[in-house]
């Protein structure tokens, strides 16, 4: 795929709604725009979330790793996402709410907007915060 093709992609599957949410019509997702947490461990991340009240909406969470992971653009680096979409995102990881199946409870999955990759870390380790909520059909 040519890179022109590859931005025409991506600037019509995220939808900036102007109030600090981008939907992803590719998902149906509504993320948080910004970042919303840096350097917290796991349990203060989904402490984030919960305090969320962002466009209106209060039933913001963590995403699973299948969901956070695509918004992961392997075709960029340093952040591997679309800085149209998401500008502030940082070169780190961010959590998910998905267990790692060898250290359930004790560690979760990331995933890494520098390289554009996931990966799992104790939930003790510090990572960033994204929020995502479900959209309810015609909303």
């Amino acid at each position: 795929m040519n890179a022109q093709l590859a931005t025409k992609e991506a600037s019509t599957r995220f939808v900036d709604n102007g109030d600090g949410t981008v939907t992803d019509t590719a998902s149906g997702l509504m993320w948080t725009k910004a970042t919303i947490a840096k350097d917290k461990p796991h349990k203060q991340a989904e402490a984030a979330v919960k305090k969320i009240d962002t466009a209106g909406h209060k039933d913001w969470r963590l995403p699973a790793v299948e969901e956070l992971f695509l918004l992961a653009d392997r075709t960029r680096k340093s952040p591997a996402i679309d800085t149209d979409a998401f500008p502030d995102t940082a070169n780190d990881w961010y959590w998910t709410s998905t267990d790692s199946q060898w250290a359930p409870g004790a560690s979760a999955w990331v995933v890494g907007f520098s390289l554009g990759d996931a990966d799992y870390s104790h939930r003790y380790n510090h990572a960033c915060v994204r929020a995502v909520r479900s959209v309810p059909a015609g909303q």
